[in-house]
């Protein structure tokens, strides 16, 4: 962790071509709307819409963020987990969940590989223990 480089901040610029970058144009309604779905679900307490931060690591789409709330309560049946995080693990997750079942329902790499680059992020995440016990 002491190797940590956090994702730096879109600039507002440069935001409309985020979403396009990391879903692709044929996707990007299905994929941005879908994670906006699944933070609904994993936080349904704490989340009710909002803005959202995009973050990038050596120009390249990262993750999407919530800015609602600073943190979160996460609730996933799937794997039991429960847990209050920062706004920002939370878009981790959320983006996590979105890129797993996106690459799954999708024969295409680009959702792999984004989740790929955010799996490697995520490791070196301050709250990397939780991130991992969330989407485990």
């Amino acid at each position: 962790m002491l190797d940590f480089k956090p994702a730096t901040l879109v600039s507002e610029d440069r935001r409309q071509t985020f979403l396009p970058d990391l879903f692709g144009l044929h996707r990007l309604i299905f994929a941005e709307n879908f994670i906006y779905a699944l933070m609904e679900l994993l936080s349904p307490l704490d989340y009710g819409g909002g803005f959202w931060n995009f973050f990038e690591m050596a120009g390249q789409p990262l993750y999407l963020a919530p800015t609602s709330k600073p943190r979160f309560r996460i609730t996933w049946e799937g794997n039991g987990y429960q847990g209050e995080v920062s706004a920002d693990a939370a878009g981790i997750i959320a983006t996590m969940f979105a890129l797993s079942h996106l690459s799954f329902r999708f024969e295409d790499d680009r959702f792999s590989e984004a989740y790929a680059r955010l799996y490697e992020f995520a490791a070196g995440h301050p709250e990397a223990g939780e991130i991992f016990q969330a989407i485990d």
